[in-house]
């Protein structure tokens, strides 16, 4: 039985999977899938959220070996998150025995207006330190992470809903920002194995950091079409049929080489 742990990135929480964590179970009937909150987010938002990355690391060991769940652990992570996975495996490759790691981006292999594109430094600075209402802030990061907004924004009632019910502080929302900003990977691949996913279109990071870090690391990605940075939220179908994919494969005696798809 695989043991699956779901991160996902800047400020977001477990419920922003939304039915992607019961999709994963069903497509896996005979795994475990869990979403875990980051320090700051979710459940855990009145804690304070760790300034790196290291940290955060630490911060889901030690919550994992709470609820007595032993590795090893296969990981489902997306932006920030999967920054933590990369660590993660760095730094206790014994208890990964794979990740998939959506649309993320790391140094040194990408530059940072790759990794944060410019048109969202402004929206992003506002929403941080303006605090506008919860269904204001909603509605952006809604626009800016996703490519089928309109199509998608019958999740804003349940996004504000989650808001306003555990609010993720401006202060911890600028220390996740400074543990991203801060964050360099190691120039050598981390031993499990590992599957990226990005999307082509994605407007707040470039798809570009995901082709840098495949070719640095002899990595397989999968490129998706249309979808934004919130690539579980625009086709989470597509990402589940990846995911599952890529765990029944039948093992390769050298890895595999990376293969791009459209």
């Amino acid at each position: 039985m695989r043991q699956w742990i779901l991160l996902r990135g800047l400020t977001r929480e477990t419920a922003h999977w939304g039915g992607l964590v019961a999709d994963l179970q069903q497509a896996l009937p005979g795994d475990a899938v869990l979403a875990l909150d980051l320090p700051g987010n979710g459940q855990r938002h009145h804690r304070p959220s760790p300034t790196t990355v290291q940290g955060m690391v630490q911060a889901c060991r030690a919550e994992l070996v709470a609820r007595g769940l032993a590795p090893p652990y296969h990981l489902l992570a997306m932006s920030l998150g999967a920054m933590v996975a990369v660590e993660w495996a760095h730094t206790a490759p014994a208890e990964i025995a794979g990740g998939v790691l959506v649309n993320t981006s790391l140094r040194p292999f990408s530059p940072f207006y790759q990794r944060l594109r410019p048109r969202n430094y402004g929206a992003l600075l506002r929403l941080v330190l303006l605090a506008p209402s919860a269904q204001v802030l909603e509605q952006q990061v809604l626009v800016m992470t996703s490519n089928r907004a309109a199509e998608r924004a019958t999740v804003l009632p349940a996004w504000v809903a989650v808001r306003t019910a555990r609010p993720v502080s401006a202060l911890n929302a600028l220390r996740q920002l400074l543990a991203a900003a801060r964050y360099r990977a190691l120039a050598t691949a981390p031993q499990p194995p590992l599957l990226l996913l990005a999307s082509r279109h994605d407007q707040l990071v470039a798809s570009a950091c995901s082709q840098a870090l495949a070719a640095a690391w002899n990595l397989p990605l999968v490129m998706h079409p249309f979808a934004g940075h919130d690539l579980p939220l625009d086709d989470p179908a597509w990402v589940v049929a990846q995911v599952r994919q890529w765990a029944t494969r039948p093992p390769h005696p050298s890895g595999g080489a990376p293969v791009t798809a459209a």
